[in-house]
């Protein structure tokens, strides 16, 4: 009931038009031991706006990548500016590079300069956010892709877990890969061997073998190749490389900027065939035309989720809850198609995509 209940009111305020107004943003790359924070601009060399001032609620963000790896943690920071613009009265900081052993200081310092909301972008932060969530009661956090048990386990009670549905992550992925892959072979990149990764590698194996099973084809996934990191741009191309010889032309990862990398090296192999025959499918945001190789994105508007935690702490009933994301309230969707999708394949990709949506995939 808990579940149905927030996913009627995530709608709901995903309905309403939210006034885009200018935020301010407040940036350190060091790994803030010290934390101290200073002002910035959302767009680089932008100048503040008169009205950022008058912000009543601070969110800090913290990620242990880059906010431009071109991946995750981009697309995990615009979607906070994009909630913060669509709330004035929100204004948003961030560290990021941070190495693990830096999420517990930089969260700390953020708390001791006043901040209302810690926001953390992944289920590694978990054992941080509790630890540090029990020792600031009045401040709120918000951990992305955080397990179901997470805010039982905050002793305070200010712990919410945002949880887009994994497996419907991995379909929308899957659904592509089996529609368009020539070899029968495809393949997925984990950053770390976690809960909602090996979810989404799960959907994406099965979705593809369903999808290719009724177009009267056959996939094979390769067994999940894992970093140990967000960061190693170097891995993904070690990875995507082996996989490619292995027959792997329709690749989906999970890894940030080591997914940047194996994109990198999917590039240059086409180049080097001559034309494209190897595809990568990204996510979180619309990557389309970042690199020649992506056909497609698996979208997930997070900025909605946050910001039902911004309405969550203003109207103080922040904590204890876990806020659902899929396919029916529209916080996950399929991005826009490559050309290289040829026009009847898009058609059906559509049409399985409307299945997930209507509850009626793979039944």
């Amino acid at each position: 009931m808990m579940k149905k209940a927030l996913s009627v009111l995530l709608a709901l305020t995903m309905a309403l038009g939210l006034a885009a107004c200018g935020s301010s943003s407040s940036s350190s790359t060091e790994e803030a031991s010290s934390a101290e924070t200073e002002e910035a601009t959302v767009e680089e060399g932008e100048e503040a706006s008169e009205s950022d001032s008058a912000a009543t609620y601070k969110v800090a963000f913290i990620l242990n990548s880059s906010i431009n790896d071109g991946g995750w943690g981009t697309a995990c920071y615009s979607e906070l500016v994009a909630a913060c613009d669509a709330n004035p009265d929100w204004e948003m900081s961030y560290t990021d590079s941070l190495s693990q052993d830096g999420y517990y200081d930089a969260m700390v310092a953020y708390c001791n300069e006043g901040f209302d909301l810690v926001y953390a972008p992944g289920g590694e932060y978990t054992d941080a956010v509790l630890q540090v969530a029990e020792e600031y009661p009045d401040v709120a956090f918000a951990l992305l892709n955080g397990s179901e048990d997470t805010p039982a386990d905050a002793v305070n009670g200010n712990v919410t877990s945002l949880l887009p549905d994994a497996e419907q992550i991995g379909w929308i992925a899957g659904a592509l890969a089996g529609l368009m892959s020539e070899t029968g072979t495809i393949a997925f990149i984990g950053g770390m061997e976690l809960t909602t990764t090996l979810q989404k590698y799960t959907g994406f194996c099965e979705a593809a073998s369903y999808v290719a099973e009724q177009e009267g084809n056959t996939i094979t996934a390769l067994d999940a190749v894992y970093a140990n990191s967000y960061d190693d741009s170097s891995k993904g191309i070690e990875f995507a490389n082996a996989m490619i010889e292995q027959g792997a032309d329709v690749f989906f990862g999970d890894a940030s900027a080591v997914d940047s990398g194996a994109r990198q090296a999917i590039d240059e192999y086409n180049t080097a065939q001559g034309e494209v025959t190897v595809y990568d499918i990204a996510q979180p945001a619309d990557y389309l035309g970042q690199n020649e190789c992506i056909i497609g994105s698996q979208v997930t508007d997070n900025s909605s989720l946050i910001a039902l935690c911004f309405t969550a702490i203003e109207e103080g009933t922040f904590g204890g809850e876990v806020l659902y994301g899929n396919l029916q309230n529209g916080v996950l969707y399929a991005g826009e198609l490559s050309d290289l999708v040829p026009e009847d394949v898009q058609e059906k990709y559509a049409d399985y995509i409307q299945q997930m949506i209507d509850e009626t995939f793979m039944q």
